[in-house]
């Protein structure tokens, strides 16, 4: 019969020595079972330590004092920035985005160059606004504007046939489909 190849439990953890190795030996259930203790030399190599250069910080943007100063850094700081547009810078803005939506409707329709040409002065806000709603109504009587989708039926609560119970009951049941 082959004899179980049993692995040892002293070859690579710790041992207890003296009084706690006595101690083990008159407490323990199972004499074959190991601290649990890897020895550092053995589990460990090289230790932790034991390598002679210095660890240094890699040199980045974020490392550099010049390139990143603590202003930048703080973000109690980072107020949120006013952002001002113009009536007139608007309405060119309004005109071009109108003129390129007619590019893209109609790309074969005529021969338009793909950069909106520019405003020969500053169009007013509210001509602007009329100019766009004229050239394209979005909806009308007949072109209403689509309605989201329901995806299931709006219940609507419906009183059925009582269940039998007490006339002069103080809670009567009522049924509702």
């Amino acid at each position: 019969m082959a004899s179980r190849m049993v692995a040892d439990h002293t070859l690579y953890h710790l041992s207890p020595k003296g009084f706690w190795k006595k101690f083990r030996d008159v407490v323990v259930v199972d004499p074959n079972i190991s601290s649990g203790l890897p020895i550092p030399t053995l589990n460990r190599y090289p230790p932790p330590g034991s390598r002679p250069e210095k660890y240094s910080t890699p040199a980045t943007k974020a490392s550099d004092p010049a390139q990143n100063p603590y202003w930048k850094r703080d973000v109690r700081r980072a107020y949120p920035q006013l952002s001002v547009v113009t009536q007139s810078e608007l309405s060119t803005l309004l005109l071009d985005h109108a003129k390129a939506q007619q590019v893209i409707a109609a790309p074969g329709a005529a021969e338009k160059s793909d950069v909106p040409a520019e405003q020969q002065g500053a169009v007013d806000l509210t001509q602007a606004i009329a100019t766009i709603a004229s050239a394209r109504k979005a909806y009308s009587e007949s072109k209403l504007p689509p309605t989201p989708p329901m995806a299931f039926k709006r219940w609507r609560p419906e009183r059925v046939e009582d269940a039998p119970h007490d006339p002069h009951a103080y809670f009567p049941m009522l049924l509702v489909k």
